[in-house]
């Protein structure tokens, strides 16, 4: 069919802010919270047996710095971290990493990492988001994070196709907000994350696609059910 899109792309919703995502032949795995995920679709990281990139968001327990070390170390993978986290997660044992900070781009076979903001805290370094370009297609990781203007301007920049965003409220943006980041960056798709793993983050998803029809986006929402490869 003329126009049909040829590219073979797929996103795996792990639990929580976990997905790996397929572009390709190329893995991407982020924030790998395993052990000790009650939504986790997989019991060990010995599972992800394929990866060319580990990006973790922030060194709380629920974005997966173990688990990512752990990946990096058994799939050869650099793990992308910001500078202090990518050196604590050699510490504990990643042979591979890719250090950077907020507003930085790394170029690495043939993919672009850029390091975006996220307000939220941490211990080490500072927390970020990431915007990964694989070949032709796009995908931002917002991390743990408020809403903020900058991503209007991160919309600007790229072409976003998949944009995966946290609702849960309480640690980050609620639906509303969520979706009033999909205004600003006007992606193809957007995956919502980060809500109904434990109480304090409990939320229908239900009602960021609501709020996405309410404000006449142009997006597609895609409400993923852990461990299922979904097309985008």
């Amino acid at each position: 069919m003329k126009g049909e899109d040829k590219r073979d792309r797929w996103v795996k919703w792990l639990g929580h802010a976990a997905f790996h995502i397929r572009i390709d032949d190329v893995n991407l795995v982020f924030d790998p919270w395993i052990h000790g995920n009650p939504s986790a679709p997989i019991e060990n990281y010995r599972e992800l047996k394929s990866a060319d990139l580990v990006l973790v968001s922030h060194d709380h327990r629920d974005h997966g710095l173990v688990d990512g070390a752990r990946i990096s170390r058994s799939t050869g993978a650099p793990l992308v971290a910001v500078f202090e986290l990518a050196n604590r997660a050699k510490d504990q044992g990643a042979e591979n990493i890719l250090p950077g900070n907020v507003g930085g781009i790394i170029k690495h076979d043939g993919m672009e990492i850029m390091f975006t903001k996220a307000y939220h805290s941490c211990g080490v370094g500072t927390p970020c988001g990431f915007m990964v370009k694989v070949k032709d297609t796009v995908v931002y990781h917002a991390g743990d994070t408020s809403l903020f203007m900058d991503m209007e301007l991160y919309g600007q920049r790229w072409d976003v196709d998949l944009a995966l965003l946290p609702i849960g409220s309480t640690y980050t943006m609620d639906p509303y907000d969520a979706a009033r980041a999909v205004s600003f960056l006007n992606p193809k798709v957007a995956v919502p994350m980060h809500y109904n793993t434990f109480p304090a983050v409990k939320q229908d998803p239900g009602e960021f696609r609501k709020w996405i029809k309410k404000m006449e986006l142009d997006t597609q929402v895609m409400i993923l059910e852990p461990g299922l490869d979904v097309r985008f």
